[in-house]
C-alpha cells in the first residue's frame, strides 16, 4: 500500500518491486463521501501534492476495501517469533535494511517500556502527548503510537513538524504532558519566541533520541520549560528502546541512561572482547527486543558470538552503570592519527550563543589524512567564521577545531529531522 502522494516514486522503480498487489491511497478515503472527495480535491488540485503516476495493475483503498468485503476471512496462524513488521532503518550513514522485527520484539518491548513510563503515566489523569514524529518511525510506532495507546493515553498528531509557528500554536491548544522528538525539533522549538508562553504547568518532561541530544539544548530546554529533556537510545533493529534516563528525576545530562529491565548493553572492541567500564569501543547488546536479522541479506557481523547485537555506535559505560554515546563509528575522523567525534565538535559548536544548528564531517587532506569541515546555520546573521574558529580554539585542543566552516541556511535532515552528514560528506567530496 502507498500514499498517492508517493506513487510517482514507485513508478519509477516498479520493475524492480516485486510486489503482487499495489494498492493507492488518499488523505480522505476514511473522511466519507463530501469530505473526503474535497479533501482529496484540494489535496491533489489546489495544493499540488500528488504528482502524476500511472501505476499499472494499481487499485483504490476504497476498490480494495470493497472487494474484500465480498470476500470470507480466515484467521491467519502465527505465532510470537514470526516476523511483525520490516521495519526500514535510517539510512543515515548507508543503504536502508530492513529490520525483521516479531511480535515477540513488540509484545516484549511494550512491556519494558510501559514499566520505565510510570513517573510519566499519573493514574487516573488524563495524559496528553504531541506526536511529531511520522508513524512510520519506529520510536513514534513503538512509544507513541502502541504504548500510548495501550496506557489509555491521548494522541494529538503533528502533520508537519517543521512548522514550528504552526507546532507551538497546536501546543497551545492542550495542556501536553509528554512530548518526544529529536534534537532539532527541540531547538526549533526553543528559538520560536512564542513557544516559551506555552502553559507547562501538566508537562512531566521531554523525551529524546534519534540523535544525540546536545547539552545547550538539554539546559536551555529546562530553563525554558521547567522540566528536563530526558535522553534515550535505540534503532530500528532494537523496537527500539535499548536505554533510557531514569523518568524519576535522576537522570545524568549528557548520557543515554541504563539499559531497559531484561536488556544487557555491553562496550566492545573490533574483535568481539567485552571491554571493562571506562573503555571507548562499539555498543553492543541482547535483549528480547532485538530483531532476528535483516530481511534477505548477508548478516554476517551484524552480531557478535552469544548473540550480542553490533549497533555501530561507539560509546562508553561510567562507574555506575550509565551509558553515554560517543558517535557513529562510521562518522568517526582521522586527524594526522586522532579519533575525533562529530558529536564532539557539534557538542562545543552548538554551545556558542549565534549558532543555530551545526555538522561536522571529516573531509580529505594530502597532510593529516582528514580534517574537520564544520557547517552551520547562524541564528546570529553577523556570525563570522573568525569568531567560530576563536571560540573553538578556547574550548577544543587544536586538532579538533575545524580547518573548514561553511555556513548554510538550512543542513539536509531526514523526515524525522536527524541531520544527514552523508549528504554532506557526499556533497564535499
Amino acid at each position: 500500500m502507498i500514499v498517492a502522494n508517493f506513487a510517482h516514486s514507485l513508478e519509477t522503480i516498479r520493475e524492480h518491486v516485486p510486489a503482487k498487489h499495489i494498492i493507492v491511497t488518499q488523505m480522505g478515503d476514511l473522511l466519507g463521501f463530501v469530505k473526503g472527495t474535497i479533501v482529496n480535491f484540494v489535496v491533489k488540485r489546489v495544493k499540488k501534492l500528488v504528482p502524476d503516476y500511472h501505476l499499472k495493475g494499481a487499485i483504490s483503498f476504497k476498490d480494495a476495501l470493497s472487494r474484500g468485503a465480498r470476500k470470507k476471512w480466515s484467521r491467519p496462524h502465527f505465532n510470537l517469533d514470526d516476523v511483525a513488521v520490516l521495519q526500514s532503518t535510517g539510512g543515515t550513514t548507508g543503504i536502508s535494511k530492513g529490520a525483521q522485527l516479531t511480535h515477540r520484539n513488540f509484545v516484549c518491548h511494550n512491556m519494558m517500556i510501559r514499566y520505565w513510563f510510570q513517573p510519566f503515566l499519573v493514574e487516573g489523569k488524563q495524559e496528553i502527548i504531541y506526536t511529531a514524529i511520522p508513524m512510520y518511525h519506529i520510536f513514534a510506532l513503538s512509544v507513541n503510537c502502541i504504548l500510548m495507546m495501550h496506557a489509555g493515553v491521548r494522541n494529538v498528531l503533528i502533520t508537519n513538524a517543521r512548522d514550528i509557528p504552526g507546532f507551538v500554536k497546536e501546543l497551545k491548544k492542550y495542556p501536553f504532558t509528554i512530548l518526544t522528538g529529536v534534537n532539532t525539533l527541540y531547538n526549533g522549538l526553543l528559538n520560536n519566541p512564542e513557544f516559551a508562553s506555552c502553559d507547562f504547568s501538566a508537562f512531566h518532561g521531554a523525551i529524546g533520541g534519534g540523535m544525540a541530544v546536545q547539552d545547550a539544548v538539554a539546559k536551555r530546554w529546562e530553563e525554558v520549560t521547567g522540566r528536563p529533556l530526558i535522553e534515550g537510545y535505540g534503532l530500528s533493529e532494537t523496537s527500539p528502546v535499548l536505554c533510557c534516563n531514569p523518568l524519576d528525576g535522576s537522570h545524568r545530562r549528557g548520557t543515554i541512561g541504563i539499559p531497559m529491565p531484561s536488556t544487557e548493553v555491553a562496550i566492545f572492541d573490533d574483535d568481539g572482547n567485552q571491554l571493562a567500564q571506562g573503555q571507548t569501543g562499539e555498543i553492543c547488546a541482547r535483549g528480547p527486543q532485538v530483531m532476528k536479522g535483516y530481511w534477505e541479506k548477508d548478516n554476517e557481523g551484524v552480531f557478535f558470538p552469544g548473540g550480542w547485537f553490533r549497533t555501530g555506535d561507539i560509546g562508553v559505560m561510567d562507574e555506575d552503570g550509565f551509558f553515554r554515546i560517543v558517535d557513529r563509528k562510521k562518522d568517526m575522523i582521522k586527524v594526522s592519527g586522532f579519533n575525533v567525534y562529530p558529536n564532539e565538535i557539534e557538542n562545543v559548536l552548538a554551545s556558542h550563543p549565534k549558532v543555530l544548528e551545526v555538522a561536522a564531517i571529516g573531509v580529505a587532506d594530502e597532510k593529516s589524512g582528514e580534517v574537520i569541515k564544520a557547517f552551520i546555520v547562524r541564528k546570529d546573521p553577523f556570525l563570522t567564521i573568525e569568531e567560530l574558529k576563536s571560540y573553538c580554539h578556547s574550548n577544543m585542543t587544536n586538532y579538533k577545531v575545524p580547518r573548514y566552516f561553511e555556513f548554510r541556511s538550512e543542513l539536509p535532515k531526514t523526515n524525522v529531522g536527524k541531520i544527514l552528514r552523508r549528504a554532506l560528506k557526499e556533497e564535499s567530496k
